[in-house]
């Protein structure tokens, strides 16, 4: 299990590392500037593999271009990261990270809760274009975390589960144990509610590991 930092401001990377994230996240629909130089910024603050994500307003974010501009936008940082995160609305982007070499993280977030059934339908449908499926869904119920933990552990690996929300928040520790191999927290600023931060995380799955 890896843990992401993800940052709204590049000048946190070194914070991030120092706290023990793994991975960085920059989140360039809450930045503002050129993403290269937000990049190259965050790049020089750490050594730590870094995401690029322009998370869409559909699915959480701020960011309200169609699949055209995502492309535009996305394209200059591809050489300089790690990862890119793709939506399933910007699949077709996948492409270009694939002559890139670089890893794709097919991501999709749900305001509600997806049926069991639908969890693994989802997940093929992410994997068909990127190589590791990232699936956040907004549990309503207990019996909701019980079928996303379930699902977390019958999925096929690489895979990131998680939860929106800070209703359910303790399930963002809990998925781990049970296969999904990122975690997504913060340094400070978070980026999502009910996210916890790098510190209280690494806290929570050394109590819950031991």
């Amino acid at each position: 299990m890896q843990i992401i930092a993800c940052l709204t401001d590049p000048s946190q990377a070194a914070d991030a590392q120092k706290q023990g994230a793994d991975i960085i996240e920059l989140r360039l629909d809450l930045m503002e500037g050129n993403p290269v130089d937000l990049v190259r910024q965050c790049k020089a603050l750490s050594n730590l593999p870094v995401i690029a994500t322009l998370r869409s307003a559909l699915e959480g974010g701020r960011y309200f271009g169609n699949p055209d501009e995502w492309e535009k936008k996305i394209t200059p940082v591809i050489p300089l990261v790690d990862y890119v995160d793709i939506e399933q609305q910007f699949a077709r982007g996948a492409v270009l990270v694939k002559a890139a070499e670089r890893t794709i993280i097919a991501s999709h977030h749900e305001s509600e809760m997806v049926p069991l059934h639908v969890l693994f339908v989802l997940e093929q449908e992410l994997r068909a274009y990127g190589d590791i499926p990232k699936i956040i869904v907004t549990p309503t119920n207990e019996d909701d975390v019980i079928d996303l933990i379930a699902f977390t552990r019958s999925a096929k690996k690489p895979i990131c589960t998680g939860v929106m929300g800070t209703t359910f928040r303790y399930a963002r520790a809990i998925l781990p144990l049970f296969g999904s191999d990122y975690a997504y927290c913060h340094t400070g600023t978070p980026t999502a509610p009910g996210q916890y931060s790098v510190t209280e995380f690494i806290t929570l799955i050394n109590l819950l590991s031991s």
